[in-house]
């Protein structure tokens, strides 16, 4: 019982039934007013002008308070003449109502009444004038009219309350039923998420109400939870299988300097080796911990005024000697006059640094890499485009994934988190980054700064891409893919 009296469903149908007996109050009060000022009004307007006809001629004033009696079929006229010593010349009234003002207006008294030879005390509604000679005509009807009226709106009130509330109760209950039923597979729903099915979600209906737009919230949200676990499991998994090599190849080299080493020499040939596999090691977990560290906005306190150009000549300035030694043009275009953007210089200039990386990286000898930043209509672009293998359009949704790796990639010195990290910092500051195929067989990443500033705790909002001038080389064959 105390669970049922603290159920929703039972708090749902008592809240409804209180608030449809209120309004029945409400609404028979608001008639029984109405219907009693108007009756109150109307027999105020006639006892008006009956008291001023009647002293209108003292000469018939007995006769027209006795017509006024006399044409009472309901014993609820009532009437009297009385002269300046008060005693009653007319009339069935006993003595002019205590307390009622001679102004000619309806006022409701007390008064002796004579009826079929009785005196009696009643309730009635009473006018009183004063003659030239100093009496008093008093004409009044009983209350009785408009005490009816109230006691049928209360007989009416009485009996239609019940049903009302057993109705409004009832509905209530339905209503409520309803909505539990939704609220209990939603509970259901949400206990299997609870033990680890992240494949379930809440039931939507198709009234697109409150309940289907939070169970809509819900499930985009389950979604992204489901997305991101996945790609968590993938995660660990690409760490394990990246960090199972160097770390195998450094017990086997111990192992076998162990056994085989007979100098100095090797053992500092093997310690050094070991070294470089740590490095690379270290390096994943670092990198790991910066893309994490990213993307769950860490890195706020160190947005300022950022000049891209700056930054994209710099990027470009520092991989110019290894583009050389590869024999790779590196090339830069900045458009002039770009206003400054707010955001953390050092990640914007990891994230470019990052971009021409792979380029010279993926670019063989003989081809070129352009780095530019100019103006679109959206805002300010960061664009990396190079002459190399490019990205089959199949695998560009999947680059900027941590530690995606074509089986072609693995061969090239890296661990698939560069391009990870660009999108985390893109989408710290508010950038978007796209990647389409070059009309020269390469690639081309462009990130974008809507309206010209970095938009810093917002997620990005979209892309229009922008080309760079054609690169006046001769195109690679495709096939390639980049990490």
């Amino acid at each position: 019982m105390t669970d049922l009296l603290r159920s929703t469903t039972f708090r749902w149908a008592l809240g409804i039934a209180i608030w449809s007996v209120l309004l029945v109050l409400a609404t028979y009060s608001f008639v029984y007013w109405q219907t009693a000022a108007y009756l109150r009004e109307e027999l105020a307007e006639t006892l008006r002008l009956e008291v001023r006809a009647a002293a209108a001629d003292p000469a018939a004033t007995a006769m027209r308070v006795e017509t006024w009696i006399a044409t009472d079929l309901h014993a609820t006229h009532f009437g009297g003449l009385f002269g300046p010593d008060s005693k009653r010349r007319s009339g069935n009234l006993g003595a002019v109502p205590d307390g009622l003002a001679r102004d000619g207006d309806a006022h409701r008294v007390s008064a002796n009444v004579d009826i079929a030879g009785r005196a009696l005390r009643d309730e009635i509604w009473a006018a009183a004038l004063a003659l030239p000679d100093g009496s008093t005509v008093v004409i009044a009807h009983d209350t009785d009219e408009i005490d009816r009226v109230q006691a049928t709106t209360l007989r009416a009130l009485g009996l239609g309350l019940m049903p009302t509330l057993a109705l409004s109760g009832l509905g209530g209950l339905l209503l409520a039923g309803r909505a539990r039923r939704r609220l209990a597979a939603t509970e259901a729903a949400v206990a299997q998420v609870m033990r680890g099915d992240l494949r379930k979600r809440l039931p939507v209906g198709g009234g697109n109400d409150e309940f289907d737009r939070l169970a809509g919230n819900v499930n985009r949200m389950l979604d992204e939870i489901e997305r991101l676990l996945g790609e968590v499991s993938s995660v660990g998994d690409a760490v394990a299988h990246d960090l199972r090599t160097p770390l195998t190849r450094l017990r086997a080299r111990l192992e076998r300097t162990r056994e085989q080493a007979n100098s100095v020499a090797e053992f500092r040939e093997a310690v050094d080796q070991g070294l470089a596999w740590i490095d690379q090691t270290l390096a994943m977990v670092t990198a790991v911990l910066r893309i994490g560290e990213i993307e769950h906005g860490r890195r706020f306190a160190g947005f300022a005024l950022v000049d891209l150009a700056e930054v994209v000549r710099e990027a470009a300035e520092f991989f110019e000697p290894v583009a050389e030694d590869k024999a790779v043009s590196l090339d830069v275009a900045v458009e002039a006059g770009i206003p400054p953007i707010e955001g953390d210089r050092d990640l914007l200039f990891e994230t470019v640094s990052n971009l021409v990386d792979n380029a010279v990286k993926f670019t063989p000898p003989g081809g070129r890499v352009r780095v530019g930043l100019a103006r679109e209509e959206k805002g300010v672009v960061i664009l990396v485009e190079d002459t190399g293998p490019g990205i089959p359009p199949a695998e560009r949704d999947q680059v900027f994934q941590h530690f995606y790796r074509t089986e072609r990639a693995r061969q090239t010195p890296g661990n698939g988190l560069g391009l990870g990290l660009v999108a985390a910092i893109a989408k710290l500051h508010g950038f978007t980054v796209d990647l389409r195929a070059s009309p020269y067989g390469g690639a081309c990443f462009a990130v974008l700064c809507p309206q010209g500033e970095a938009k810093g705790r917002e997620w990005a909002r979209g892309f229009a891409g922008r080309t760079l001038p054609a690169l006046d080389v001769a195109p690679e064959p495709r096939g390639g893919t980049r990490p």
